[in-house]
């Protein structure tokens, strides 16, 4: 009678080793999967005094607070044309859509923070620090999951950070304008042409929705014009563009000009 032994002990390590090769590959999905959340706070002040007082704060209390928290790269940034009042642009990434509130928590607990705070929290309401803030809660594309800084040498008074909105008309053409960018190739197109992207985003609450926006970043206005001339001219992004399933995907596009201020981490 022939044995089963050898069989079975060859089918239990079969079986184990399946059992070992799917679990490295759901960690390792679990890991491409694991997408940061970005916030954008913009600030709308009526006069210089009000962002003043509200750039002293994150340089001095909030970006030094969330920094103690675990927030290492907070990004400040003023618009380069001042064409709609004065305004201040924060950006700050998460690690996951859950940090939001537990770093927040951290910040209502940092000692050092409240003090420095207080001449901002303090003000009456007959001086407000602001007129009004407007925030944008975004979540990672698929194809760049993680913010990265600007690979950028030039004076921070030149640089040229585009932060731009796709406005869709449905949340179904919006789904289908991030499929461009994530699966059709936009991303792809970005990259190779060099415009230096610091992140892409699907916005998950805001003013404007559906809507998507991304942040590129230049060397200077010259520097923005001609790489947005060499993309209306490429040809894959010509290949692309006039894909049916891609068509009526943007209903309105808005771009904002921002220059780093000097305490930005970004």
């Amino acid at each position: 009678m022939v044995s089963l032994k050898p069989v079975l002990k060859y089918l239990s390590l079969a079986v184990w080793t399946l059992t070992l090769m799917l679990a490295v590959h759901d960690l390792a999905t679990a890991a491409k999967k694991q997408k940061q959340t970005y916030e954008m706070r913009i600030y709308r002040f009526k006069t210089p005094e009000q962002k003043k007082l509200t750039e002293a704060y994150w340089e001095q209390a909030a970006i030094p607070a969330y920094n103690r928290a675990g927030i290492q790269q907070v990004g400040v940034f003023e618009e380069a044309d001042q064409k709609d009042g004065l305004k201040l642009y924060v950006l700050i990434p998460y690690k996951s859509l859950d940090q939001l509130p537990k770093i927040a928590a951290k910040l209502a607990n940092d000692k050092a923070y409240m003090e420095a705070a207080a001449p901002y929290w303090n003000t009456p309401n007959t001086e407000p620090a602001y007129d009004r803030i407007e925030t944008m809660i975004m979540e990672a594309f698929d194809e760049m999951p993680v913010l990265k800084v600007p690979a950028t040498t030039a004076p921070r008074d030149k640089r040229i950070y585009e932060f731009r909105i796709y406005e869709s008309y449905s949340e179904r053409a919006g789904q289908k304008k991030i499929d461009m960018f994530n699966v059709g190739g936009e991303i792809n197109i970005f990259d190779r042409l060099g415009f230096n992207a610091m992140f892409y985003s699907k916005v998950i609450a805001g003013p404007r929705m559906p809507c998507l926006a991304y942040m590129t970043t230049f060397d200077d206005k010259a520097s923005r014009d001609a790489h947005w001339k060499a993309f209306s001219s490429d040809p894959e992004w010509k290949k692309l563009s006039p894909l049916p399933e891609y068509a009526n995907t943007v209903s309105k596009i808005e771009g904002h000009y921002l220059n780093p201020t000097a305490y930005s981490q970004l």
